[in-house]
Parts: structure tokens; sequence; C-alpha cells
């Protein structure tokens, strides 16, 4: 089961701030924790909404980019965190072991969802085509 881990965005980090030593320090080691446990797949920090954009459907088949920054940054993402687990309450224990993404202090959250597998699909020809993407990644 994968898990994502997902840091919500804040002001520090919509205005591009880096987090301080000992915040990185404690990210560090958690994501250490992940690697040795082998549970760590990928994580990233991304850069502020002001550097990105959306595409924005109608619904027509239509599209619109609209250039960021974004207004509401407790909406955004700052970073994630992907992780393989054997089971939901792991996933649990490692979430709440998270570093406070803004620092100690500082009101927060970060949300843990699973991310969907192939075989929660059923098959057919719709899915054929993800199917071999994850064929060619193994």
């Amino acid at each position: 089961m994968r898990y994502m881990i997902i840091v919500k965005a804040s002001p520090e980090s919509e205005a591009g701030l880096m987090p301080d030593e000992s915040l990185l320090a404690a990210m560090g080691a958690y994501h250490d924790a992940l690697a040795r446990a082998g549970v760590l797949l990928d994580a990233s920090g991304l850069r502020r909404t002001a550097e990105g954009w959306r595409v924005q459907y109608d619904g027509k088949d239509r599209r619109r980019v609209i250039d960021g920054p974004f207004a509401d940054s407790k909406e955004m993402i700052a970073g994630y965190t992907l992780i393989q687990v054997r089971t939901p309450e792991e996933a649990l224990e490692w979430s709440k072991r998270y570093p406070n993404p803004r620092g100690a202090g500082k009101e927060c959250a970060i949300e843990v969802r699973r991310v969907f597998e192939m075989e929660d699909f059923l098959p057919g020809p719709a899915i054929e085509p993800s199917n071999q993407i994850g064929n060619a990644r193994a």
C-alpha cells in the first residue's frame, strides 16, 4: 500500500522562505528513518505557487492557464512524502512521527491519503495503457 503524506502550504512557504536549520535536520532524520525502514519511495518540497500555474477546464474541452500565485495558501501543497507500507496502521504510525512542517509551536496539519493501485481498478482496455507503464517500471 502506498500513502502520500501531503504537507500543506503556509504563509512562509508561499513567501519562498526556506525552513530553519532545526526543521531541516528534523525532516532529514525523519526521511532517513523512513529510508532505513525500507518504506520511503519519494519526498520533495514544492516551490511556491507564484512559480506555478493551473490549467482550468471549462467542461467544454477548453482549457485556460492561470498563473500563480494562488490566494488561499491553506489549500495549496508545499511538499509530500510517498511511502509504501503493509497496513494502514503502519502508515498512521509513520505519519504521526512526521515533524511539524512549520516548526515547533506553530499550528498546521498534514494530510495522508492512500494512493490508488492498479488492482483497485477493474481490468479492461481503458486501463491497459496504465498497466503497460507500470510493467515498464518493474
